[in-house]
């Protein structure tokens, strides 16, 4: 028998030592990898569990960059709302902020927006040249104030006519007309006084904008301000007659020349299906009509990007596998500024996926840097994007987004091989 002494008394296990927030943060940024709607999941389960961590300002920001990459622009707001609730003074925050909540629509938002747009009216005002770089100009920095009190004033009377207060509206309208003169302040100004049943000071306003139109990035285009003067001056006038003669007078008085702007291709699409595209190189039509209700994998490329290059064989086999699946599209969009550049590329790498040019495509998602892979469901939104790639799990991550796209609500797509 062993003696008191002799006895060992049991060992404690060590404590497991928890990873610290800041790795658990970087294990959620890396287990994401290139997918932004990972990502944002990640990110939000962090938030859950460290709500009052030191990284939120940037956790926030990340979290408005990839919701606004999938298109979740109330996720955007939301998160940009807290960001501007630390940094008040953060401008361009704020300013993206108003526009997101615009989109909104609802008068809550409209309020809160109106307000955000009144802060940012007050940043201008009060800023001083003595704050101004010393490489800009006196001159130059006050036509730069000037443009920026124009510009929120413009949107804040936009916002105060979406909530039906016309008489605040009109006089933020009027300001902004008089500090830089614009299409889009004098558009407004025309509708209202549509609105009032005032005739000649819509006529006016009109003509204003239908002269300003096309040197004001953001105005409506001529064609749209030009109906809206035609329905006036007729139902004052009884015809067109005049019409034509009071324009050239009043495209002189504003004495500002027209910039022909090159028309935006497919400008006014709401949705994917909505696009024409062409095909590279020949540029016949290559509509997407077909596409909606289906699921579309495009690969946004440029003949310069050298990880475009080694992408196109992983894409084209991603592609073999679910060739004779006739609910999805696979296409290599090119965005290429020069598309002369084109031809002898794909005479050279022959690519295996059909290629047409982007044709506003990019644009309508922001891409902004190459390669750019994404996965549009049926209903036409962003269910997987890849901006960049990983070449060893690249094929495998958008087989896995794909056959969940394809995949019935509700189903589960087990791993193996992708749904035919």
């Amino acid at each position: 028998m062993p003696t008191t002494s002799q006895v060992t008394a049991p060992r404690q296990a060590a404590p497991i030592k928890q990873p610290s927030p800041e790795v658990e943060l970087q294990q959620a940024i890396n287990n994401s990898g290139n997918d932004r709607a990972a990502l944002v999941r990640n990110l939000e389960a962090f938030l859950k569990e460290y709500p009052d961590s030191r990284q939120r300002p940037q956790i926030y920001r990340a979290l408005v960059e990839a919701s606004l990459q999938l298109q979740d622009n109330a996720r955007a707001a939301g998160y940009a709302e807290r960001i501007v609730a630390l940094s008040p003074d953060d401008i361009s925050m704020t300013i993206l902020t108003i526009q997101l909540l615009e989109q909104n629509g609802d008068e809550a938002a409209l309020r809160r927006a109106t307000n955000y747009a009144t802060h940012v009216l007050e940043f201008v005002e009060r800023s001083s040249s003595g704050e101004k770089s010393p490489r800009v100009s006196q001159e130059d920095w006050a036509s730069e104030k000037k443009r920026d009190r124009m510009s929120v004033l413009t949107l804040r009377g936009r916002l105060e006519l979406k909530l039906k207060d016309t008489v605040a509206a009109q006089k933020d309208l009027a300001a902004s007309y008089a500090v830089l003169p614009s299409a889009a302040a004098a558009e407004q100004l025309g509708e209202i006084a549509e609105l009032k049943k005032d005739s000649n000071s819509a006529i006016q306003q009109y003509a204003r904008a239908f002269a300003l139109a096309d040197a004001t990035n953001g105005s409506a285009g001529r064609r749209e301000i030009r109906q809206k003067l035609g329905n006036v001056w007729r139902l004052a006038h009884g015809s067109d007659d005049g019409l034509g003669d009071y324009l050239l007078r009043t495209y002189d008085d504003v004495s500002q020349a027209a910039i022909v702007a090159k028309p935006r291709k497919n400008a006014d699409a709401r949705e994917p299906a909505d696009f024409t595209l062409r095909k590279a190189p020949e540029g016949t039509a290559f509509p997407l009509k077909d596409t909606r209700g289906k699921v579309l994998v495009v690969n946004f490329w440029a003949t310069w990007c050298g990880p475009c290059h080694a992408l196109e064989p992983l894409f084209a086999r991603v592609a073999a596998n679910f060739q004779a699946n006739p609910d999805v599209f696979f296409l290599a969009a090119n965005c290429d500024e020069d598309e002369s550049l084109v031809t002898p590329y794909l005479e050279a790498d022959k690519p295996r996926t059909p290629v047409v040019f982007a044709d506003g495509l990019d644009r309508f998602f922001t891409v902004n840097s190459f390669p750019t892979v994404m996965v549009i469901d049926r209903a036409g939104k962003i269910a997987y994007r890849s901006d960049g790639f990983e070449p060893d799990t690249f094929e495998p991550k958008l087989e896995a987004a794909v056959r969940r796209a394809l995949a019935p609500p509700g189903a589960s797509t087990p791993a193996g091989n992708p749904a035919p």
